[in-house]
């Protein structure tokens, strides 16, 4: 692999990436309807408030309150600080999805064919793919974090977080990213439609993300979903982050439980990132 082909291919998708405004908006507005409405019309404390808050003292109201926030979201302040995790994920995984869009477009104009004939190795090429999806991923992932924390009653972070604990939420967010990448990099690599792609992604991203605690909690799954929710690696991302930006200074057993997220996540991208890498040398083997 040469690490001068892969920067160079890399750099030419980021740079149409940036010159179209259309391709960037969509994702900044999904992280905004997720928080901003998502978060703040179905949040489950607003229930006791609408339907209980009358007839009970207010000071009543905010105890219930308090309560749920304490059993059910870990507590988080606000529930959109609950839910800023969740939704990082959820806006990294869907765009990393339907980022290969761009790879079977070039297919289907040729630039991958012409390419193909030139001396570039495959796996460069693979990883220009990974590298291009990553990096989108990782800018929105820290544009959600921002409009988290600009929204009222937004994100509100712990008294114990610092530049450590920032440095750690985007290194769980990152190998999430990078193993999902991979995996879908090789996908686009492998599809000769964007109709195939959309499909294949519409049947494994939602599942992924809401078989997870992205959104609500796991403990109030049937049973036979939490065991999914348990081992899926966007709840293992969303459990990092969540016990940095509502902990901040954490246990030794709450740290005991961010260092097996970050491992098990470590063992998922190095692994995807394997299997994606003999995917992608496959499709673009010649025929």
């Amino acid at each position: 692999m040469s690490v001068r082909d892969t920067l160079v291919l890399t750099n030419r998708s980021l740079t149409k990436w940036v010159r179209n405004p259309a391709a960037i908006m969509p994702a900044l507005f999904m992280s905004v309807f997720w928080l901003a409405l998502f978060g703040s019309s179905f949040n489950p404390t607003n229930l006791v408030s609408s339907s209980i808050g009358s007839q009970l003292p207010p000071n009543v109201v905010s105890q219930i309150n308090s309560q749920i926030q304490a059993q059910m979201f870990g507590g988080a302040s606000t529930y959109i600080t609950y839910l800023v995790a969740g939704v990082i994920a959820l806006v990294v995984v869907i765009n990393l999805g339907f980022g290969g869009i761009d790879i079977v477009l070039d297919r289907q104009l040729g630039f991958l064919n012409t390419l193909l004939v030139a001396p570039v190795s495959r796996t460069s090429i693979f990883f220009s793919g990974v590298w291009q999806n990553f990096t989108k991923a990782m800018v929105l992932a820290l544009a959600t974090f921002i409009i988290g924390l600009i929204l009222p009653d937004g994100l509100k972070l712990a008294s114990g977080f610092g530049p450590l604990s920032f440095v750690e939420v985007f290194v769980a967010v990152a190998l999430l990213t990078f193993g999902f990448c991979s995996a879908f990099t090789a996908v686009a690599f492998s599809v000769k439609s964007i109709d195939s792609l959309v499909g294949i992604v519409n049947f494994l991203v939602f599942p992924l993300v809401f078989a997870s605690s992205a959104i609500f909690p796991s403990s109030s799954f049937p049973d036979w979903l939490k065991w999914i929710a348990e081992v899926n690696p966007v709840s293992k991302a969303a459990e990092a982050v969540r016990l940095l930006i509502i902990d901040g200074s954490l246990s030794s057993s709450e740290l005991s439980t961010l260092e097996g997220d970050l491992v098990y996540l470590l063992a998922f991208a190095v692994i995807l990132t394997l299997l994606g890498v003999y995917v992608g040398r496959r499709a673009l083997a010649p025929k």
